[in-house]
């Protein structure tokens, strides 16, 4: 074997590899500008600004939920309302219409892959699973800003115009 012949094309590989072992990971968690958003964060406030400039709970007063993201990206995010009404039956398939609604409307729950672009102040959710099916498969982009262990994002405006804010608080990495 030609060591000479075998030593560039090694020395090109040992070039590369660092740049693959980076991007392998960095696709849904970029720490490009400090910007790393992997940890345990809790729900803070899940709001609505309305089209005249006033806020409201989207969510009740004392809205739960929980957003896990890993170093690769992986994100597993689920938000409900306090103050869901227990089904009346303990048989899940026995509630009835209002029993469904109430459920279905006072949860929002999704994971798949976050993107951080900290240039342009977004987040973007590659969404695999979601409780709304509609979502599944989408790209959607979230304006965020991201103060010490505060993390708060803009969903696109709803077809009434009402934008959903989400607050929330790491808790750990």
């Amino acid at each position: 074997m030609n060591l000479h012949r075998l030593f560039p094309r090694l020395a090109a590989i040992a070039c590369l590899l660092p740049g693959l072992a980076l991007s392998s990971g960095a696709r849904a968690a970029d720490t490009r500008d400090d910007v790393s958003l992997a940890g345990t964060w809790t729900l803070v406030a899940a709001d609505v600004l309305h089209p005249d400039g006033t806020r409201s709970h989207d969510y009740g007063d004392a809205p739960k939920g929980l957003l896990l993201i890993d170093r690769a990206g992986h994100y597993s995010l689920q938000l409900y309302r306090a103050d869901r009404p227990r089904f009346a039956n303990p048989d899940k398939a026995k509630a009835s219409a209002q029993e469904y609604r109430a459920a279905v409307m006072g949860a929002s729950t999704h994971y798949g892959t976050l993107a951080v672009e900290p240039a342009r102040h977004q987040l973007v959710f590659h969404i695999e699973g979601a409780s709304f099916p509609n979502w599944e498969g989408q790209q959607q982009s979230r304006a965020f800003e991201l103060r010490g262990d505060t993390l708060s994002y803009r969903v696109p405006p709803r077809p009434d115009g009402n934008v959903p804010i989400s607050v929330w608080r790491r808790i750990g990495d």
